[in-house]
């Protein structure tokens, strides 16, 4: 929702993005609330994996927010020529858990993860969009207090290859539908190929990896991780190097007996983690109020 363009802070010396309603949603009063709610929910977050928000305003009935400028690619985009390298798909979904682990910890739920809503930027992912997201009412978050339901009870929220079975049955989201979009999406990463066509699903390597995205496509809610944290920490193992483990001396009793207790580390991990069943360019012309040392020039669309 929303169109993105590029523009200058004259008194900051910096590119912001500046995210508009297309003047066909701007006299909407449901997408102007949207709008809001996504700025509030962005404000309650502090990550290096969330794209910042800098400032919201209005002009001349034109809503706007004042974000982070970024320079790279959708992960939609990327996906376009084929499935990532696994170490850096590996790397990038780590920093897409730990993205979401923050959102999740301020009781809110993003509902509308997806390639397209992923950046590809020179120091990592960037999450994006949380126009759709929710709160949920958690120890220490802290909610807008004006905040109503976005739409109808058992509407459609999200997009769906990512949706969740619960979210498609029009039922209520929460942390774990999230966990399963994120699973949807780290498959497509490694595998170049949706997730939701399960009959024709591979297999991944190593087995570890495969146990991650099986259980968190789990159907039920009740079978997924309890938490994408596990699953960050669980990518983080994923990712040693084979040259940081130790290597055996036949002579070294002690050292027989540290890779003794290695391998049966090994073996209680896999069983913890077993798997369960089953810019285009934009037309639209803004004006920002006089003396906001802003000036704007078309920029490409993010989704």
């Amino acid at each position: 929702m929303g169109e993105v363009y590029k523009a200058k802070d004259t008194r900051l010396d910096r590119s912001v993005a500046l995210k508009v309603l297309p003047s066909e949603l701007a006299r909407d009063p449901s997408r102007r609330a949207r709008l809001e709610r996504e700025a509030k929910t962005i404000s309650q977050l502090d990550h290096p994996h969330i794209c910042a928000l800098y400032d919201i305003g209005a002009h001349d009935g034109v809503d706007f927010l004042v974000m982070q400028y970024l320079e790279g690619e959708t992960l939609a985009d990327r996906l376009k020529r084929g499935a990532l390298p696994l170490e850096q798909a590996l790397e990038f979904s780590r920093q897409m858990a730990s993205a979401l682990a923050a959102a999740h910890e301020h009781g809110i739920v993003h509902r509308d993860l997806k390639p397209s809503n992923v950046m590809l930027t020179k120091s990592g992912v960037k999450l994006l969009d949380f126009g759709l997201a929710k709160w949920e009412e958690k120890a220490g978050s802290v909610a807008p207090t004006e905040a109503k339901p976005l739409t109808q009870e058992g509407a459609l929220l999200g997009t769906i290859p990512y949706m969740a079975p619960e979210q498609l049955e029009g039922k209520e989201a929460d942390a774990r539908s999230d966990i399963y979009a994120f699973g949807a999406v780290l498959y497509e990463m490694v595998t170049g190929r949706r997730a939701y066509d399960e009959e024709h699903r591979r297999e991944l390597s190593p087995p570890l990896l495969e146990s991650v995205v099986s259980r968190a496509l789990a159907k039920a809610p009740a079978e997924r991780w309890r938490s994408v944290g596990d699953i960050e920490i669980l990518l983080g193992l994923l990712r040693v190097p084979e040259a940081s483990v130790p290597k055996v001396e036949p002579r070294s009793r002690v050292a027989h007996f540290v890779w003794a207790g290695l391998v049966v580390l090994a073996g209680l991990t896999a069983w913890w983690v077993r798997p369960v069943p089953q810019a285009e360019f934009s037309r639209l012309a803004v004006n920002l109020p006089e003396g906001s040392g802003s000036t704007r020039t078309r920029a490409p669309r993010l989704p």
